[in-house]
């Protein structure tokens, strides 16, 4: 786990001792890879860098500093890295090329910037864009290709921007008399001794995709979320967050790209993305076990010397899918350097590693054969080396549930982690995955909505028509085009704040109904402003009630500009997606790997947010998409049924899965911390497993959320130690003790 954290506080008592320190980068604007401090758990930050008027206790400035950090730069508003950053992921800029000593002296006249990630951008972009911002135009900050956090400081002024997906989140919390910020919540929450907020994981479980049930908390109290889209601005300790896309009005419709022009965008901002892979330098993982460190996500999970390790250069996942397909066509086919190092190919001409997942348990039917005919039908490029991993009983979901690192919040790919390491551990140093192609790229069914209140009726034909042939033709499906018609046109005519209202209530109604059969009823239950997740149905009535009112009050709550149905449904997707893509990366990342998503991209993102509504809801826009961006590169034959939906033997690897772990997830659920905390009631969920085992319709993801946040509690409950070191606050940390709401026994602090 790799991890940025600082703060700023007040002006007032601020300590020259580190000014400056590890600031200057040179001339050329390099990366900090020569920054002081030293990286062990003693001399992180050896001089005090904290305001002395801000000390918890009054006698003096507070000395915490991270554990195994390196500093980028001191005083006023330090900045640290934390975890195996490589020396190509870490870039600081300073506005004037030369190193000015006597710049560095005075502390309002800092004007720096500090890119931490993939960053296709040169040093020249940079420094644009650091002056653009110190000007207050954010948004160049995020206008690079890649997946990076920029943090940049202009004077006492510090702008931490989050991404517009999610992936690449930005906390913060006071402390201190100001405010420290990180781009993980568990190190913040070591800082502040922060408490469990069970409200959040109440509401996680009862709406997950719904921003206004958990608004910007965490599951740390105290520690916030900035929304995608937006930045931390902090100025001597005082905090803003501020959006830095542009908005429009529902009564003036933004104008729409044309639909050639908006796909060509789309084209070069994806292959910009995987260009920016290509081009960074080669590494190669360490495939000795690295040892066990404080950081969150490192532990003896990650002793992988057995095991081997990735293999050197740059790979791809090959599922027979559309997204991944492409990432792993446009990698082989873009001309610059190649995937593996030179010496270390597996054989002549070979670019890119493409991995396919065989699962030999679950099977998955007619769908998974023809998934795995059209990856080896990609494969057969020259250009690629095509691995399949094969695995058994113990990759299925649910496997090896009781080991694991600790994540910064709970998420579904927690009870798959031993799938995706084994899948992963056979892949490359960069191994590039489609996750996020979907929900960038797909029209939420909330978008039809949208299209109404356009007046945009006849392009409701195609879809609502293909839904009606999705589930089979009966005499049931001649009444679907109405059915969604009418959902579309009342969720058009009602407003943001009825819609909540609406959701509250139904969560303090009777109990939700079965699963969704179909694609025709997941669609109905998506036509709305919000709606409860899957797991909702086996909370208690205590823990609905409290979210309850958490929508409540979202619903009376000012919002600026209001947002279309679909539009912000699609968003809150987006989001959700990214954080559980975050989740993933912390779980199943190898020591040394990493796993870049190019659909997360901000300009990605943006790209595919100007694609017009009307070719977003057509059947097969996302495959018409990517196959003309496939078109663009010089791709153009591709096997048949290429596009076709890869999610169909998800369902059966689930059900797979509980049936060969029942026994380990009525022992988990027998005395559960979920229900200590008054989330759930045991015997209910034991129940419920029992069912789904035996093939009942219950919402398998829902089973998987639950199980993913109980084991994610006892990870937190079996964690000792804590990610800071020093004097001041946050060292006490690791012997504190604090209670669950209810009389529950005392849980260890983080």
């Amino acid at each position: 786990m790799r991890w940025l954290v600082g703060w700023s506080c007040a002006a007032a008592g601020t300590r020259p001792d580190a000014r400056g320190a590890g600031a200057t980068a040179g001339a050329g604007g390099t990366d900090a890879t020569g920054a002081p401090g030293a990286s062990t758990a003693t001399g992180a930050y050896d001089t005090p860098g904290t305001p002395g008027t801000h000390g918890t206790t009054g006698q003096g400035p507070p000395t915490v500093h991270p554990v195994g950090a390196r500093l980028l730069w001191g005083d006023p508003a330090p900045l640290w890295i934390v975890g195996d950053w490589r020396p190509d992921e870490v870039r600081v800029i300073r506005a004037d090329s030369r190193a000015d000593s006597r710049a560095a002296s005075r502390p309002d006249s800092t004007t720096r910037l500090a890119v931490l990630g993939h960053c296709g951008a040169s040093d020249d972009a940079l420094r644009a864009g650091l002056l653009a911002a110190r000007g207050g135009a954010l948004r160049h900050l995020t206008a690079w290709p890649g997946s990076y956090t920029a943090v940049a400081q202009v004077g006492r002024r510090l702008t931490i921007a989050a991404d517009l997906a999610g992936a690449r989140p930005v906390f913060h919390t006071a402390w201190s008399g100001g405010t420290a910020y990180a781009t993980a919540a568990l190190p913040l929450a070591d800082l502040v001794e922060a408490q469990l907020d069970i409200g959040y994981l109440a509401a996680l479980l009862a709406c997950p995709d719904s921003p206004e049930a958990l608004a910007d908390s965490t599951p740390y109290r105290g520690v916030r979320r900035v929304p995608p889209g937006h930045a931390l601005v902090l100025r001597d300790g005082a905090r803003d967050i501020t959006g830095y896309e542009p908005t429009t009005s529902l009564a003036v419709a933004a104008p729409q790209l044309d639909a050639t022009q908006a796909v060509e965008g789309v084209r070069d901002a994806l292959v910009e993305a995987v260009r920016t892979r290509l081009t960074a330098p080669r590494h190669v993982t360490q495939h000795g076990p690295p040892g066990p460190g404080p950081v969150s996500g490192s532990g003896p999970y990650r002793q992988r010397g057995a095991h081997g390790g990735p293999a050197p250069g740059v790979g791809a996942d090959l599922s027979g899918g559309s997204a991944s397909g492409t990432l792993a066509l446009l990698a082989a086919g873009l001309p610059g350097i190649p995937g593996t190092p030179v010496g270390l190919g597996t054989a002549a001409g070979e670019r890119l590693l493409a991995v396919t997942f065989n699962d030999l348990a679950a099977g998955g039917g007619r769908a998974r054969e023809s998934e795995l005919e059209r990856a080896r039908a990609i494969a057969a490029n020259p250009r690629l080396h095509h691995v399949i991993v094969a695995a058994g009983a113990e990759a299925l979901p649910y496997a090896y549930l009781n080991s694991g690192p600790l994540t910064d919040e709970p998420g579904p790919a927690i009870v798959a982690a031993a799938r995706h390491r084994r899948r992963l551990a056979a892949g490359s140093a960069d191994h590039l995955v489609g996750h996020g192609a979907r929900q960038v790229l797909d029209a939420h069914p909330a978008r039809l909505a949208d299209l109404l209140m356009d007046r945009r009726r006849r392009f409701l034909l195609r879809p609502v028509s293909a839904l009606a042939r999705a589930d089979g033709s009966s005499a049931h499906s001649l009444f679907v085009p109405f059915t969604v018609y009418r959902a579309a046109r009342r969720l058009a005519r009602t407003t943001y704040r009825e819609g909540l209202e609406e959701t509250a209530a139904r969560l303090l109604g009777p109990g939700f109904g079965a699963a969704e059969a179909g694609a025709v009823d997941a669609s109905l239950a998506a036509l709305t402003w919000c709606r409860p997740g899957p797991a909702a149905r086996w909370l208690t009535g205590e823990a609905l009630a409290e979210v309850s009112v958490r929508l409540q009050a979202a619903a009376v709550r000012p919002t600026g500009l209001p947002q279309r149905p679909g539009e912000r449904r699609a968003a809150a997707a987006l989001s959700r997606h990214a954080a559980d893509h975050r989740v993933f990366e912390q779980v199943a990342e190898a020591h040394g790997q990493r796993l870049h998503a190019p659909f997360l991209d901000n300009e990605v993102v943006r790209a595919c947010r100007a694609l017009p509504e009307t070719l977003r809801v057509q059947p097969g826009a996302r495959a018409s998409v990517l196959r003309a961006v496939l078109n663009g590169a010089g791709i153009r034959e591709l096997p048949p049924g290429w596009g076709a939906p890869s999610h169909a033997s998800h369902a059966a690897e689930a059900r797979a899965g509980l049936r060969a772990a029942l026994p380990t997830l009525t022992d988990l659920f027998d005395a559960p911390l979920l229900a200590d905390a008054g989330l759930i009631e045991a015997g209910v969920v034991r129940d419920a497993l029992r069912a789904a085992a035996e093939g009942a319709p219950v919402p398998l993801d829902g089973l998987a959320e639950l199980v993913a946040t109980e084991v994610w509690l006892r990870r937190l409950l079996a964690r000792r130690g804590t990610c800071w070191t020093g004097t001041g606050t946050g060292a006490a940390a690791a012997s504190r003790q604090w209670a669950v709401a209810g009389g529950a026994p005392a849980w260890p602090s983080l």
